[in-house]
């Protein structure tokens, strides 16, 4: 390098640092926001104000009415803090839900019914800017706050515990008795199970404050592995009929019941439309026909657990057959032997002469009729308790040709098993082959020498073995029953048997479901 280049490149050097040593007066040290006012635009002036007044006129102005929607809409009235504007504006919270929403249509629901629509709309016109003439800031806002409140919570309230209530419902629709006191309804449904009260709202309100909204909307999905596979099913269907079925049944498969049979090895299933049970260990199925409640006596859907087997058992007559087929027949001694009917008093037990019957014992809670327990009993001879509110119970029948029939609605809401040693054997523990053969023999025998008025002869001598008479046998441990009603079965083969909606439940389920369909 030359020495005449060393020496201007110095100089440069020199001139470098002397120009920042060089003071530079800012001019900007005596702004204020005044200087900024012509630059304000009324359009993107947020207001939390104007925000409150636009969701008034929204919730106004909303006519849905799902208890859901009721709750959102309190909420608003109350004046409570916004859900999700943020000093920041919308956050990521509502990306969240909104692709949540996207699979909306696998469960067979409409997006509107959900707000997508104008949900996307919105959210591109905040992220966008476009406001103006059309709409300002404010009122933007204002419908992406109610809109992604309402579909947040109708989607989660709905996946996690159903978009139709069975208890309310079901329990309102057949009426028992109506007079001037009210109206009193049949009881359809006694299933325990999670219902979406205050304290999931107020639990969902902290979660959204808390950016916990992902967990929420993955918790809220259906554990029933019933579900995924109807959902698959519902790709694939046909028809709208088809299409009808498979989310009724999906919708049984989101309510949050406190039991279920995928969480047991062994139970038993009593499935109403396919009038069938499933006596069900592991792999193994047992399959039987039964007979149940008519249209008009329903069987009560419910869960419980098989306590105990009696055999032979006295039936206690329903005040309602009572009622119905026996009080005319007071004061006919023949009647009331030929059915093997008995009056005794409620408080001894004492019993009545079939002579001395009169109609105002059958009126009086003084006193209860039964039916002698053995060959021809309503009950058959053997019968499988368990608790519930309704007394209805599983038992064999007097009449099996029933077993036989299609529709098979014959009962006033007991169940009829067609197959009763057989399922007395799967209940028992493990296998004993002492107490099987009593229990055939108890179910078989004439028990005629039992009862109080017999008298042995040539013609009907006393053979009876009463050592081999049993007249219970406790299930320990007991043996969960579910009783259900899907029009889409999983049998044996855990392929879906199509079932008729016997009781019409399907189509009361539809109808509230079409407020999001």
């Amino acid at each position: 390098m030359s020495r005449s280049f060393k020496v201007i490149l110095c100089f440069l050097a020199l001139l470098a640092l002397s120009a920042c040593h060089k003071k530079v007066r800012n001019p900007d040290t005596s702004l204020s926001l005044d200087c900024y006012a012509a630059m304000v635009d009324d359009d993107f002036r947020v207001n939390s104000h104007r925000i409150r007044a636009y969701i008034d006129t929204l919730v106004r102005h909303d006519d849905d009415s799902t208890m859901t929607d009721l709750r959102v809409k309190a909420y608003y009235r109350n004046r409570k803090p916004f859900l999700w504007i943020t000093r920041h504006g919308i956050d990521c919270r509502a990306d969240s839900l909104v692709a949540s929403l996207d699979s909306v249509g696998l469960t067979g629901f409409s997006p509107r019914q959900f707000c997508m629509p104008q949900l996307r709309n919105d959210l591109e016109d905040l992220r966008r800017l476009r406001v103006g003439r059309e709409q300002n800031i404010n009122e933007l806002f204002a419908r992406l706050e109610y809109h992604l409140s309402k579909a947040f919570f109708r989607y989660v309230t709905g996946q996690r515990f159903g978009y139709f209530n069975p208890r309310f419902t079901l329990n309102r629709l057949d009426v028992l008795k109506e007079d001037s006191d009210g109206v009193k309804y049949r009881r359809l449904f006694d299933m325990k199970m999670q219902l979406p009260g205050p304290r999931f709202f107020s639990e969902a309100l902290s979660m959204l404050a808390h950016d916990s909204v992902g967990v929420l909307l993955r918790t809220s999905q259906p554990t029933n592995p019933y579900y995924y596979r109807l959902q698959a099913m519902l790709r694939q269907a046909r028809t709208q009929d088809a299409r009808n079925r498979i989310l009724c049944n999906m919708e049984r498969a989101r309510w949050r019941l406190a039991d279920s049979p995928d969480r047991h090895a062994k139970c038993v299933v009593v499935n109403i439309p396919s009038y069938h049970l499933y006596a069900i260990n592991g792999d193994e199925w047992l399959t039987m026909r039964i007979g149940c409640g008519s249209l008009e006596t329903k069987t009560p859907l419910l869960s419980s657990q098989i306590k105990r087997i009696d055999l032979n058992p006295r039936w206690i007559i329903p005040r309602s057959i009572l009622e119905k087929s026996i009080l005319r027949h007071a004061g006919d001694p023949a009647y009331f032997h030929r059915h093997r009917y008995g009056v005794a008093q409620r408080s001894t037990g004492k019993r009545v002469s079939p002579h001395d019957i009169r109609p105002w014992m059958l009126n009086s809670t003084d006193y209860y009729v039964y039916q002698e327990g053995g060959e021809g009993n309503a009950l058959g001879r053997i019968i499988f308790r368990f608790d519930n509110n309704f007394a209805v119970y599983l038992h064999y029948t007097s009449a099996p040709e029933v077993f036989s029939r299609e529709d098979r609605g014959v009962s006033h809401g007991c169940i009829r098993v067609e197959k009763p040693y057989e399922l007395a054997l799967f209940l028992l523990p493990k296998p004993d082959e002492e107490v099987a053969q009593k229990i055939r023999y108890s179910i078989t025998a004439d028990l005629a020498p039992l009862e109080p008025d017999f008298v042995a002869s040539e013609e009907q001598p006393d053979t009876l073995n009463r050592k081999w008479i049993i007249n219970s046998v406790k299930i320990e441990p007991r043996v969960p029953l579910f009783i259900t009603y899907y029009t889409l079965f999983p049998g044996p083969d855990h392929r879906f048997e199509e079932c008729a909606d016997v009781y019409g439940y399907d189509g009361v389920i539809l109808r509230h479901l079409k407020n999001y369909m």
